[in-house]
C-alpha cells in the first residue's frame, strides 16, 4: 500500500530513493482520486521491485501541491534521480497507467 508523504520529509525521501518514486497527489473529496486509489495501491505492490509509491494529500500538503504546480487532481508524478521525470494527470484504467509508467521507468 502506498504510504503518505509530508512536505517535511519529501526532499530527503525522493532524493534518497535508489528506485524511481511515484507520488500520487490527491484529496479525499476528489471522486476520480478515490477511484484511482486502489489502482495506485495495486501498482505499489505489483511494481515494488521497480518503483516506490507515495500519496500526497494536497489539502494537507498545500506547499508541495504549489511547488509542483498541481492544478488538477489526481496527478501522478514519477521522480527519477530526485527530479520530476513524467507527469500523468487524471484517472485512467490500470493497464494504461502501468504501460505509461513502464515506458518512463
Amino acid at each position: 500500500m502506498a504510504q503518505a508523504i509530508s512536505t517535511a520529509e519529501f526532499d530527503s525521501v525522493i532524493a534518497g530513493s535508489d528506485k524511481p518514486v511515484l507520488v500520487d497527489f490527491w484529496a479525499s473529496w476528489c471522486g476520480p482520486c478515490r477511484a484511482l486509489a486502489p489502482v495506485v495501491d495495486q501498482i505499489s505492490q505489483e511494481m515494488a521491485d521497480k518503483l516506490v509509491v507515495y500519496k500526497c494529500n494536497v489539502d494537507e500538503e498545500a506547499d508541495l501541491a504549489t511547488r509542483f504546480r498541481i492544478v488538477s487532481i489526481p496527478t501522478l508524478i514519477l521522480f527519477k534521480g530526485g527530479k520530476p521525470a513524467h507527469t500523468i494527470v487524471g484517472n485512467m484504467p490500470k493497464p494504461a497507467l502501468v504501460a505509461e509508467l513502464e515506458a518512463n521507468l
